[in-house]
């Protein structure tokens, strides 16, 4: 599938991700963390890398400070996807990419939700199960799947994560209905067979985080 044009700085053929794994965690403690973690990284920066973000801000993006300082202090807001539809559903702004309900967002979505209608970083829970994977805890609706995207400016989509499915009936389920062999993820099914934990995870787009702390526009750069 060929990117946006919003989407046209962001691929590149190898990328570096950081994926924790947290046990006895439900949606909520993982958004907790992510955000915690991004808070933690911006803050990092500031304190060891100062003379790199004001080369940044002088050379290339001159609110690079501003925005690690903002993120680092600003709790992030938190809304449904289907919140997050109808909100953009409701701008007086023609997108690139039409917005409905079911869609996965684009970079452009993500980016208009966290830079000019709330300002700050915006976690987008509780997707539609039929964009997400198979391995992501399907909510009581049975339309949506306990999953999260932390949106921050400049980047969009800077983190994915979800509730994993320990419910063994329900895992299987979900992998034939996304016309799935069964046989290659036995070992995955074993998993939740032999006795499973409420467990969640996500992971973090290294050169993602670089674009959003130095404010470059490409990712190849």
């Amino acid at each position: 599938q060929a990117s946006s044009f919003s989407d046209r700085f962001r691929p590149t053929s190898e990328f570096w991700m950081v994926e924790p794994e947290i046990a006895f965690a439900n949606l909520q403690d993982d958004m907790n963390c992510a955000e915690r973690y991004v808070q933690y990284l911006c803050k990092w920066l500031l304190k060891h890398c100062r003379e790199d973000m004001e080369f940044m801000v002088k050379h290339v993006d001159k609110t690079a400070i501003e925005r690690l300082e903002l993120v680092s202090s600003t709790p992030f807001e938190r809304i449904s996807y289907t919140k997050a539809v109808e909100i953009l559903e409701g701008v007086d702004k023609k997108f690139e990419n039409k917005v409905e309900w079911g869609i996965d967002l684009a970079s452009e979505h993500e980016r208009y939700l966290t830079e000019v209608i709330f300002r700050r970083p915006v976690i987008v829970y509780n997707y539609p199960k039929g964009i997400k994977a198979f391995y992501m805890r399907l909510n009581d609706d049975q339309k949506t799947v306990a999953a999260m995207d932390v949106l921050v400016p400049k980047v969009g989509e800077l983190i994915g994560g979800s509730q994993r499915e320990e419910r063994l009936d329900i895992l299987k389920q979900r992998i034939l209905d996304a016309d799935l062999p069964l046989e290659p993820y036995e070992w995955y099914l074993d998993l939740r067979r032999f006795g499973s934990v409420k467990h969640s995870g996500f992971g973090l787009g290294f050169e993602r985080m670089i674009l959003f702390a130095t404010g470059l526009e490409n990712i190849r750069d």
